[in-house]
C-alpha cells in the first residue's frame, strides 16, 4: 500500500474506530455491554445499513485504493485485535481458584459446562445441519462448534461487569470467574481440534491425525510446560528485554506463541490465549499488562469488534429462524444446566438463578468462537450471525440482571453478605470480550 493509498484509507479507518468508540461509550451510559456498541458501529458502516443506502460506498468502503490493499490492512487489524483479546483473556486466569470453592466450582463446571456440551452433541447428531454448515462442510467440526456455543461463558465481559459494579472481590464473582476460566481452557482446546479437523478435511487420514495431535499437544504443553519456562525466562538476570521494555516483551511473547502455532498449523487465537496464560504468574509484568491492555481495548479490540459487525450482512446472511432457534435453545440449555449445577452445589433458588444468568453470558469468547469458526469455513454466514447475536444478547441480559439485583438490595449469595451498589453506579458492561 502506497502513502497515497493509505491516506485515502485513513478516512474509513477513522470512521470505523470513531464509530466503535462513540457507540461503545454510548452503550455503557445506557448500561449495556460496550461490545454491543462496537459491533453496531460495524453494522452501520457495512452492507446492512450504508450498503442499502449507498450501495457503492457500502460494498467498497474498505476496498478502494487498490484491488485488495485496504482489505489486507483491515484483515491485519482484525487479526491483531483478536490476538490481543485472546492474550488479555489468558491473563484473566490469575488467582481464580481457592480450595474452599472446589466443590461448588466442580458442580457448576460439570453441570453448567459439560452437560450443555454433551446435550448439544447428542441433539445435533439427529438434526440436518446443511443450512448452518460452512464451505468446509465438515460435520464433526460443526457439531463441536455448536457444543461450544451452548457451553461457553465469557471471562472478560463478566470480569468487567463485576468490576464496574464493585463486586469483583466477592465470593460470587470468584466462583463465576473460576468456572469461566475452566470452561475456556477446555472449550478452546476442543475448538482447536475442530479447526484442525476442518483444515485437514481434504487431506489423507494420517495428515488429519497429525494436525489434530499437533493441536492437542500444543494446547497441553502450553498449559503445563511452557508457563514455568516463560516465567523463568522473564525473571532471568540477563533478560534486559523484560526488565527495560516490558510492554514490548509481552508483545514479543505473543508473537513467539503465534509463530510457533503457525509452524504447527494450529489456530493462532489459541496460541494468544496460552501466551497470556503463561504470563499470569509474573508480578513483574503487572504494570506492563495494564499498559498493553489499555491500548488494546482502546484501539485494536474495538476495531476487531467493529469488523465483526461489518461482516454481519443481515440483508443476505441472516436467518430469523436460525437466530431464534440458536438463541432460545442455547439459553434454555445453559440456564437449566447451570441452575441445576448450582442447586446440586447447595445454593438456594435465588442464588442459583443469579449464577445461571451470569454463566449464560457468552460475551467475547462467543464472538471469538463465531469468528474462528467462520474464518475456518466451519459455519455458514447465517449461523455466524446467529452466534454473534447470541453472544451480545446473553451478555446484555447478564449485566442488566446483576444491575437490577444490586439496585434491589438483594444478596448475590445468601451465604455471604454482598455489597449493595447505590443506583448512581454505572455499568459499563464490557470493554473486552
Amino acid at each position: 500500500m502506497s502513502s497515497a493509498e493509505f491516506g485515502a484509507f485513513s478516512l474509513p479507518l477513522l470512521a470505523l474506530l470513531f464509530g466503535a468508540v462513540l457507540l461503545g461509550d454510548l452503550f455503557t451510559r445506557l448500561r449495556q455491554p460496550r461490545v454491543a456498541g462496537e459491533i453496531l458501529a460495524g453494522v452501520l458502516l457495512g452492507p446492512s445499513v450504508i450498503g442499502l443506502v449507498v450501495p457503492a460506498w457500502g460494498s467498497g468502503i474498505f476496498d478502494s485504493g487498490g484491488p485488495s490493499a485496504n482489505r489486507v490492512v483491515i484483515g491485519f487489524l482484525y487479526n491483531l485485535g483478536l490476538l490481543l483479546l485472546m492474550f488479555a483473556s489468558g491473563t484473566e486466569t490469575r488467582g481464580m481458584f481457592r480450595r474452599e470453592d472446589r466443590r461448588e466450582v466442580a458442580w457448576l463446571c460439570v453441570m453448567g459446562t459439560v452437560l450443555p456440551f454433551v446435550l448439544a452433541l447428542v441433539v445435533t447428531a439427529f438434526l440436518p445441519l446443511d443450512g448452518v454448515a460452512g464451505p468446509a462442510n465438515h460435520r464433526i467440526s460443526l457439531v463441536l462448534v455448536i457444543g461450544i456455543a451452548f457451553a461457553v461463558t465469557s471471562i472478560p465481559v463478566i470480569a468487567r461487569i463485576f468490576h464496574d459494579l464493585h463486586i469483583l472481590h466477592t465470593r460470587f464473582a470468584r466462583l463465576v470467574l473460576a468456572v469461566a476460566v475452566l470452561e475456556d481452557i477446555v472449550l478452546w482446546g476442543i475448538l482447536a481440534v475442530a479447526t484442525a479437523l476442518a483444515a485437514a478435511a481434504a487431506l489423507p487420514a494420517g495428515a488429519v491425525a497429525a494436525r489434530t495431535a499437533a493441536a492437542l499437544v500444543f494446547f497441553a504443553v502450553g498449559l503445563t510446560v511452557l508457563p514455568p519456562l516463560v516465567s523463568a525466562l522473564t525473571r532471568a538476570p540477563w533478560n534486559v528485554f523484560a526488565r527495560d521494555t516490558p510492554v514490548a516483551y509481552l508483545v514479543a511473547v505473543l508473537f513467539a506463541y503465534t509463530a510457533l502455532a503457525a509452524a504447527l498449523e494450529v489456530n493462532l487465537a489459541f496460541a494468544a490465549f496460552l501466551g497470556g496464560y503463561a504470563l499470569v504468574r509474573d508480578d513483574l509484568l503487572t504494570d506492563a499488562r495494564t499498559a498493553l491492555n489499555r491500548v488494546s481495548f482502546a484501539v485494536f479490540i474495538p476495531i476487531y469488534f467493529a469488523v465483526v459487525g461489518y461482516q454481519l450482512d443481515v440483508t443476505r446472511r441472516f436467518s430469523f429462524a436460525i437466530a431464534t432457534f440458536v438463541l432460545v435453545a442455547a439459553c434454555v440449555v445453559k440456564l437449566l444446566s447451570a441452575g441445576l449445577g448450582a442447586r446440586l452445589a447447595g445454593f438456594p433458588w435465588r442464588d442459583s438463578v443469579n449464577l445461571s444468568i451470569v454463566l449464560n453470558a457468552r460475551g467475547g469468547p462467543g464472538i471469538v468462537l463465531a469468528s474462528v469458526a467462520y474464518d475456518a469455513k466451519i459455519v455458514s454466514g447465517e449461523f455466524y450471525t446467529a452466534l454473534v447475536i447470541l453472544a451480545v444478547l446473553t451478555s446484555q441480559a447478564a449485566g442488566a440482571w446483576l444491575d437490577y439485583v444490586l439496585r434491589k438490595g438483594w444478596p448475590l449469595l445468601t451465604e455471604a453478605a454482598e455489597p449493595v451498589v447505590h443506583p448512581g453506579v454505572s455499568l459499563e458492561a464490557e470493554s473486552a470480550t
